[in-house]
């Protein structure tokens, strides 16, 4: 037993280095000077200093154009060529993909629910950006007309234009088809490698970015505040966050709950066995470096098979993200609300599905779920000036974010278990 309990202890140590401490309370005080000099310079500088704060912003969001396809398609890519090298049991390889793709499905639609429900204003920001050309063709189309209009038929055509959600297909369609390959040929290897290291490669100039991202910060915030003193009125974004935060705890302590008690299982047991991972997952905001203690009190608490939490755990905490798929629908379809889109059924039936593909495909990047989703309105040329309003308070959703996503990898395995086992 005390053997037991030290292993436990051992796996519940702080999942940052000091080094990793520092450097995330340094980031935090830039784009604190960050907000403060931005909204002073867009208040009360000069004419130079607004200008440059505009040049900046419009740079940032030149920046997340650049990198939003790319990243989007090869992370997809990577992820559904990399899942099929597993030599585990194929039953519990469908359990789990059945039930990460339920509950995300799940976590965007009560988020499209929510966000008509709540219905957060707009701010009205002035001189912005026309409605973009590619998103006003979805109001002039038929639900239907727009689905045939994104199925592709030139492989570089999606990229040039900015077409997400062909992307979404192509980069589904070779990831599932390098997954067909032979298990271990040379040419599956060949392209998993070239995929994998281009993923890497892309990861290293997100972070670049996000090294700088002080500098957008004090782009964004000038922009906004010299909106701002133009008469903008921001009382819409408390409903936006009230709406992502609904949306996060109801799918934590509703749905999910719901789930585990239709499949007969206690989820005040699976809660209480999991509480030292939530825990850690909450303060960490990192579902990857909460791993160790996840499959910890998977196998401790829960008694599920290591067979079970060594295979469903580590595939969970890349492509099982409740919080991101539903941040990304509501962040994007709020966005491009205040763009001037009407925010129709249709809309909101293929934001569920690009929501829940990218949050699939989405990898452990830091800021992972707000740069995805910045990423996604910059290549559709909305307007994003809003994401440095949000900004400050993400490091409250992240937190709360990455508690459920490790709350959903957590009932995943259960009900895998529990459906082959039990």
């Amino acid at each position: 037993m005390s053997d037991q309990q030290s292993s436990t202890n051992t796996m519940r140590r702080p999942v940052m280095t000091p080094q990793q401490k520092r450097a995330q309370i340094l980031l935090a005080a830039c784009y604190l000077v960050a907000i403060v000099l931005g909204l002073v310079n867009g208040l009360w500088g000069s004419q130079f200093w607004q200008t440059a704060g505009q040049f900046i912003s419009d740079i940032f969001i030149r920046l997340f154009r650049f990198i939003a396809i790319p990243i989007i398609a090869v992370s997809i890519i990577s992820t559904l060529a990399t899942i099929s090298r597993s030599k585990e049991s194929g039953k519990i390889f469908r359990h789990t993909i059945f039930y990460t793709l339920f509950t995300t499905v799940l976590a965007a639609s009560l988020a499209a629910v929510l966000f008509v429900l709540y219905a957060p204003a707009n701010v009205a920001l002035t001189g912005t950006a026309s409605q973009p050309e590619a998103l006003a063709n979805i109001q002039g189309q038929s639900y239907f007309s727009y689905i045939e209009s994104v199925i592709p038929d030139n492989i570089i055509a999606p990229f040039l234009s900015a077409n997400v959600l062909s992307v979404l297909i192509i980069a589904a369609a070779v990831g599932i088809a390098i997954a067909k390959l032979p298990a271990d040929s040379k040419e599956q290897n060949l392209m998993i490698t070239f995929f994998t290291a281009l993923q890497s490669v892309l990861f290293t100039i997100v972070n670049w970015i996000i090294k700088i991202l002080p500098i957008g910060i004090f782009g964004f915030f000038t922009v906004l505040a010299m909106q701002m003193a133009t008469g903008v009125a921001l009382g819409g974004l408390g409903v936006y966050l009230a709406t992502v935060l609904t949306s996060n705890f109801v799918q934590m302590l509703v749905i999910l709950p719901l789930i585990l008690l239709i499949r007969g299982i206690n989820p005040l047991r699976v809660a209480k066995g999991m509480l030292p991972a939530l825990t850690v997952a909450f303060f960490s905001k990192s579902s990857a470096g909460t791993l160790p203690v996840t499959m910890s009190c998977a196998e401790n608490n829960l008694n599920v098979r290591p067979s079970v939490s060594r295979f469903v755990l580590p595939i969970c905490t890349t492509i099982n993200m409740n919080g991101c798929a539903a941040f990304i629908l509501i962040t994007v379809v709020y966005l491009m609300q205040n763009a001037g889109v009407d925010i129709s059924l249709g809309t909101l039936l293929i934001w569920i599905v690009i929501a829940t593909i990218a949050a699939v495909g989405n990898a452990g990047v830091p800021m992972g779920c707000f740069f995805l989703s910045a990423s996604l309105l910059a290549s559709m040329n909305v307007p994003i000036l809003l994401m440095g309003v949000i900004l400050p308070f993400y490091a409250v959703i992240d937190a709360i974010e990455t508690t459920l996503n490790v709350w959903s990898d957590s009932n995943v395995a259960v009900l895998v278990n529990h459906d082959l086992y039990d």
